[in-house]
């Protein structure tokens, strides 16, 4: 019997051996295979970013710079820093190979932290005095020469932006594998990139946001009269298209069709196209832009003779030297409540000024995908472009202003396949139909119908090289404000040796930049969105705990109102009939503060008495949950496995009894 069942237990342990083997070797087979049972995916890369690593045309090097010793005594950094080693190597799987990883422990003095300084990484103190650790990526090209090597570096990945650490992990790799500044064209009627002022004679400044823009990118102006796009513009960046011709509009049509990026800043009222003469008086010129047919293609409602009033959102605005600051309907300022949460680009944003902006609304029936990214407040309502051209009191605006009760759009990204606005092709342009005009009078006038036939077989044909849809996703940006570029709402320029030096106090430039940033990685970018928190609160208590600070606020609330009212009937009892105070505590006097000590013990009490409810609460809930799983779970788990045997048992019978 003893023999029996060590040979079983040996047997036994040998399956588990060889379970444990046919396990290793299989995970080891296939290493990309993997199952995320996690409710918002955190260890799942985008589709994105297997495409961008999968398609590398170059190898590249993943450094994580990563103080391993320096941390030993620091759990939270250590945790962080395991989960960036996660998903660098999940990306580094997902490559087939077109990516490496190496990581480098920079101990001091060492020829590992000279490199980090080489890649531009610094260490970053965590406690004061103490040494700093060193945490971050550099990507770069695998080439034998240092000289030709293109890298690019993130210098600190902060916790905070452990969301969007996939798309800025793709955004270094996506940089290194294209290392050419990408070509933004900008078409524009305002004067963004320098101009001429009529009023004082002089040449005018180009805006802050051109030089912003040029630091990352090559910035090139497209004439508003253009009939086409060049095929190397990577973006299309239009500011307060007014009045463009056909041709202009279908140019901007193809360029969309084609796959090319677009971003688009649209105004009913835009203020920098306002001039005042020397008495004050305002003259307005082309203060609304539009571009029709094109927006109805996108899937876009656009009115571009309604601005937008926000009542919650409203700027405070001085409208003279000396004058008090008063609320301004028109101008708002988008805080953290108004920007969209989980997006790319209002990512860590906190404000931007917008001044007499529009709104956008999804198309019905419209097949492309609306993402709001900047909305009002529910306190807002739409009023007449008019109200706002020649306004001088913002206080006249509360007048008209009643609340619809709604949020309004500002700014959207549209994606998605998306077909031409032009189904029969280029237009024609007004200059050939006036030559063709002139050529038909002139052969009628000579009555010649062979020329005239043979005019018409030279005609270009409009539907040579058109596009009448996008081959495939493509991404639009919108935004319904050009005011949003103005220095005056973001900036303040200083000048120092003859440099100028921007001290911005919004984030109007960065909301720029980052939607720059995010069109020039191409489609498979733009679709990373961020990750799922790994922290996650406990619902339950964070609401049991809100429920009862209400609770005490009320509480104290009614202290202090019976504080307050004590105080006054003790300082009435305590005047005589002059009006000057009694020398001495009458029983009247001391008997209404025995009263109110009493209520103020009780009181405190109550208030006591909230707190340990809810300490009692919390840990009812805590010990409901604890027994959950420590007892009720295995015990559901022994039913199960019961169950089974049970049926295995039954099952047994059955076949033994045929």
């Amino acid at each position: 019997m003893t023999k029996a069942k060590f040979l079983f237990s040996g047997t036994g342990l040998l399956s588990v051996a060889v379970s444990l083997l046919i396990a290793v070797g299989l995970i080891s087979a296939f290493p990309s295979v993997r199952i995320d049972l996690t409710e918002d995916e955190l260890f799942s890369l985008a589709d994105g970013t297997r495409n961008i690593v999968s398609g590398l045309e170059e190898p590249i090097e993943l450094i994580f710079f990563y103080s391993e010793s320096a941390t030993e005594d620091q759990p939270q950094i250590r945790s962080y820093g395991t989960r960036v080693q996660e998903l660098l190597r999940e990306i580094v799987i997902a490559s087939n190979g077109n990516l490496s990883l190496r990581i480098v422990d920079p101990e001091p003095f060492s020829e590992e932290e000279d490199l980090a300084t080489q890649y531009g990484v610094q260490p970053v103190p965590v406690t004061q005095g103490g040494p700093g650790i060193y945490f971050g990526l550099v990507a770069a090209q695998l080439d034998n020469d240092p000289a030709l090597q293109v890298s690019e570096t993130m210098p600190l990945i902060r916790p905070d932006q452990e969301q969007f650490l996939e798309y800025e992990f793709m955004k270094l790799v996506t940089r290194v594998a294209n290392p050419d500044l990408q070509v933004i064209g900008l078409l524009t009627t305002l004067d963004i990139d320098g101009g001429f002022d009529p009023m004082t004679g002089q040449a005018t400044q180009q805006w802050m946001i051109t030089d912003f823009i040029r630091q990352l990118y090559e910035l090139r102006r497209i004439a508003t009269e253009a009939e086409s796009i060049d095929d190397d513009v990577d973006i299309l960046m239009i500011v307060h298209p007014e009045g463009l011709s056909e041709q202009t509009l279908y140019a901007i049509d193809q360029h969309v069709m084609r796959g090319g990026k677009t971003l688009v800043f649209l105004d009913p009222t835009a203020d920098s196209m306002v001039s005042r003469s020397a008495r004050g008086s305002m003259i307005p010129a082309g203060m609304r832009s539009d571009l029709p047919g094109l927006l109805e293609a996108w899937g876009v409602d656009y009115s571009p003779d309604k601005v937008l009033t926000d009542n919650t959102l409203a700027l405070r605005v001085q409208m003279g030297q000396g004058s008090r600051p008063v609320a301004h309907i028109g101008m708002i300022g988008a805080n953290r409540t108004a920007l969209a949460e989980d997006d790319i680009i209002t990512r860590r944003l906190e404000n931007l000024n917008l001044s007499s902006a529009g709104a956008l609304a999804p198309r019905e029936g419209a097949t492309t995908r609306f993402e709001p990214l900047i909305q009002s407040s529910s306190d807002a309502m739409l009023m007449d472009a008019s109200l706002l051209e020649d306004v001088l009191d913002p206080s006249v605006l509360f007048d008209e202003f009643v609340s619809a009760n709604e949020r309004y759009t500002i700014a959207a990204r549209i994606s998605g396949v998306i077909a031409t606005a032009f189904p029969d092709g280029r237009p024609v342009s007004a200059s050939a139909e006036s030559e063709a005009t002139e050529d038909e009078a002139v052969a009628d006038d000579a009555g010649s119908e062979i020329e005239s036939s043979e005019e018409e077989s030279t005609e270009i044909d409009p539907l040579q090289g058109h596009l009448a849809q996008t081959d495939g996703e493509t991404n639009i940006l919108i935004f319904a404000d050009t005011d949003v570029l103005t220095d005056r709402l973001w900036v303040q320029v200083a000048q120092f040796l003859g440099q100028r030096i921007p001290q911005p106090y919004a984030n109007n430039g960065d909301f720029v930049i980052n939607a720059l940033d995010n069109l020039s990685g191409g489609a498979d970018l733009v679709s990373i969105r961020s990750r799922g928190r790994y922290s996650r609160p406990f619902e339950r208590v964070v609401k049991m705990q809100r429920e009862a600070d209400d609770r005490l606020r009320t509480e104290e609330a009614a202290l202090l109102e019976r504080l307050a009212a004590t105080e006054e009937q003790l300082a009435a009892l305590n005047t005589g009939e002059n009006g000057q105070p009694l020398g001495q505590l009458t029983p009247e006097i001391q008997a209404e503060i025995d009263r109110f000590n009493a209520e103020l013990l009780d009181t405190r009490r109550s208030l006591r008495d909230v707190q340990f409810q809810l300490t009692a609460d919390i840990e009812e809930l805590g010990s409901n949950l604890k027994w959950f799983n420590t007892a009720a779970i295995p015990m559901l788990l022994t039913v199960l496995a019961l169950f089974i045997s049970l049926t295995r048992a039954q099952r047994r019978r059955a076949a033994a009894l045929r």
